[in-house]
């Protein structure tokens, strides 16, 4: 059965080549992402298990005044089940390898009590980053990514991650449409690529406003469940996570650890997007090498997501036609940062004004202190929001080339506008 909204490798004859060569080595490892999302649950349930131990170690009168504290711990681990439910209908079907044994029969819930874990998985505190060995059937690590989709589930598709959206996404919309104007241009034409597209959305939404559009997602974390909501999920708000129900510590009221999500606010199988739309994987600087092929390139906290951004940025303009546009929003977290076993440079933003003006981009507009959260319990008493950056960069046409090259080597101070001052940019004479 064909998807509406298809996902594939995509990969140049090189790539698919390398590909084919190391499939033995890709497929091991999306089983160890399905492996993590299986095992989600007999790990959630062991951090609730130390809670539970310590309080029967209590004495007899502080059980009694924690009495209600109890149940709730029972209520987390009845939401646990319920993920792990939601997450047996995610995987029902394979992403990339359809043809792979069915592992539905035997998954930790049928064979093993949810109290003890699976033999042969990798222990360690799952609150820290313990990097497991490569040879175990299941990473600690991978696991907090498991838990993490959820609450991407959460801030992508459904009613509780509006807000976060409309901080994330709206200003890359607003600028897009006012780039490429219905009146101007059709919009099919116009061809936007998301890299980092993530669980989908914001590739949605601008496919929803009939533009051509393909998202590019590296993880298969993200491939797996943005899958399960385009292609799998056939009504609103079908399904119910408990994204927050792992937040053992800032919780005002014992509802705020088990509130409930519903997911997804929008079907996309009963509202597909007026413009075409399709889910690429791949490395983002592998398979994206085609000079001149998309009309705006659209980040949404993806930039720092390189060990060399320039790559990125380079990559970019690239793939940008003549007269294409980038539009940017998020900070510069550098997730390569300070990470055992990796390079990385963390260029500030005044750094990044002159490498993009050096690779030869104009900056039309840029902000910064842009108030935006990311996958954040809203309930919580701890609160964590970035000052984001925001850019629309433009690739000159070739007659502006070399001007924009005399521009570049002058630091450009002047861009860096602050969201909350309600200055304009400065103009160029």
């Amino acid at each position: 059965v064909s998807k509406m909204f298809p996902m594939h490798p995509k990969m140049d004859e090189q790539l698919a080549m390398a590909f084919s060569a190391n499939e033995d080595e890709e497929e091991k490892h999306i089983k160890k992402v399905q492996n993590a999302f299986f095992y989600y649950g007999p790990y959630a349930c062991q951090r609730l298990k130390r809670s539970l131990d310590y309080l029967n170690s209590l004495s007899a009168e502080d059980q009694q005044m924690l009495a209600k504290y109890r149940a709730h711990l029972g209520c987390v681990r009845t939401c646990i089940e319920r993920n792990q439910a939601v997450i047996r209908e995610i995987l029902r079907e394979r992403v990339l390898y359809p043809e792979a044994d069915d592992m539905s029969s035997t998954t930790p819930s049928d064979r093993w009590e949810f109290d003890e874990p699976p033999p042969d998985v990798r222990h360690g505190d799952m609150d820290q980053n313990v990097l497991a060995l490569d040879d175990a059937d299941v990473e600690p690590l991978k696991i907090l990514k498991a838990q993490s989709t959820l609450k991407l589930i959460a801030r992508d598709w459904s009613t509780d991650g509006a807000l976060e959206r409309e901080q994330s996404y709206r200003p890359i919309i607003d600028s897009i449409t006012e780039y490429f104007k219905p009146r101007d241009c059709d919009l099919r034409d116009v061809k936007i690529l998301v890299p980092g597209a993530g669980l989908g959305r914001l590739t949605y939404e601008l496919a929803c406003l009939g533009y051509s559009c393909e998202g590019n997602e590296f993880s298969y974390f993200m491939l797996i469940a943005s899958n399960f909501v385009l292609n799998l999920c056939d009504y609103e708000n079908k399904y119910v996570l408990y994204p927050w129900v792992h937040q053992y510590v800032n919780n005002m009221k014992r509802e705020d650890q088990v509130a409930a999500v519903r997911f997804p606010d929008v079907c996309p199988l009963k509202n597909p997007p007026k413009g075409h739309f399709e889910i690429a994987a791949g490395d983002f600087l592998e398979v994206y090498k085609t000079p001149h092929s998309y009309n705006c390139v659209a980040t949404c906290f993806f930039i720092d997501c390189a060990n060399n951004i320039i790559d990125f940025i380079r990559t970019i303009y690239k793939i940008l036609v003549p007269g294409g546009i980038w539009v940017n929003l998020g900070p510069l977290l550098y997730h390569y940062s300070d990470v055992s076993g990796q390079n990385s440079i963390e260029p500030t933003f005044e750094d990044l004004c002159i490498v993009m003006e050096s690779v030869g981009f104009i900056i039309e507009s840029s902000r910064t202190g842009i108030r935006t959260k990311y996958a954040q319990n809203p309930s919580s008493m701890k609160q964590s929001e970035y000052q984001s950056l925001f850019w629309v960069c433009r690739k000159p046409n070739p007659f502006e080339e070399q001007s924009n090259m005399r521009r570049a080597s002058r630091e450009p101070y002047d861009l860096i506008v602050r969201n909350d001052t309600g200055e304009e940019d400065d103009q160029e004479p």
